[in-house]
C-alpha cells in the first residue's frame, strides 16, 4: 500500500483500500527493542515538540499536545511498559494512534525513540508471546514476528493503551497523591 506524507508531520494516508487481511505494521524503536503497530491504528507521526505536563497524572502520561486544535494525551510507552522514562533525542517522535472500540475512539500520542519503517509481517509467521521473559504483559503483545532476521514485538495496541485501564490508573494515582498530601499536611500541622 502506498502512503503520502504531509509537510511538517508524517501523516500516513492510505492511497488505496485496505483489506481485512492487512499485514502492514509501522515498526519503531523503543530502547534496544523493535515494536510494531498495525498500520490501521496509525494516524500520523509528528516531531517531538512541546508537551504540556498535566498535574497529578500517572507517570506514563507525559502530558498533552495541541494537534490542530485538538488536545491529545501523550503516553511515554516505555513507562507504560514498566521501564525507565524515554529520553528525548534527535530522532524521538510522537506517533498518533487511534485506540478504543467503535463508540469510544480516542487519539493518543506515544513517544518512541525512532520510527523505522512500514513492514509486512504475515499473520501465520507471527508466534504467540512466550509465557515468561518477554518483559511485557502478555495481553499487550499480539505476537512476535521476524523481519529481516530480527524479532519484532507486534503490540495489541488497544490493550497496551486501554483508555479505560489508563483512566483507572490515573484515578488511583490521583487518590494516592491526595492521601499522601493529606498525611503530609496532618504531620506538619
Amino acid at each position: 500500500m502506498d502512503y503520502t506524507e504531509s509537510a511538517r508531520s508524517h501523516e500516513l494516508v492510505p492511497s488505496g483500500g485496505l483489506s481485512d487481511e492487512a499485514t502492514q505494521y509501522l515498526s519503531f524503536s523503543l530502547g534496544k527493542e523493535t515494536f510494531a503497530v498495525d498500520i490501521r491504528h496509525i494516524r500520523e507521526i509528528i516531531e517531538y515538540g512541546e508537551v504540556t505536563a498535566v498535574p497529578m497524572m500517572p507517570p506514563f502520561l507525559r502530558g498533552v499536545i495541541n494537534l490542530r486544535g485538538k488536545v491529545v494525551p501523550v503516553i511515554d510507552l516505555s513507562v507504560r511498559f514498566g521501564r525507565a522514562p524515554t529520553e528525548v533525542r534527535r530522532r524521538s517522535c510522537i506517533v498518533i494512534v487511534e485506540v478504543g472500540d467503535q463508540e469510544t475512539r480516542q487519539d493518543l500520542g506515544i513517544i518512541v525513540d525512532a520510527v523505522n519503517e512500514v513492514v509486512e509481517i504475515e499473520a501465520d509467521s507471527q508466534e504467540r508471546p512466550p509465557a515468561f521473559g518477554a518483559g511485557l504483559r502478555n495481553d499487550f503483545i499480539q505476537g512476535i514476528g521476524k523481519v529481516d532476521g530480527h524479532f519484532v514485538v507486534v503490540l495489541a495496541i488497544d490493550q497496551a493503551l486501554s483508555v479505560k485501564e489508563m483512566a483507572q490508573l490515573s484515578q488511583s494515582e490521583q487518590w494516592g497523591a491526595i492521601q499522601e498530601q493529606g498525611a503530609s499536611d496532618r504531620a506538619g500541622g
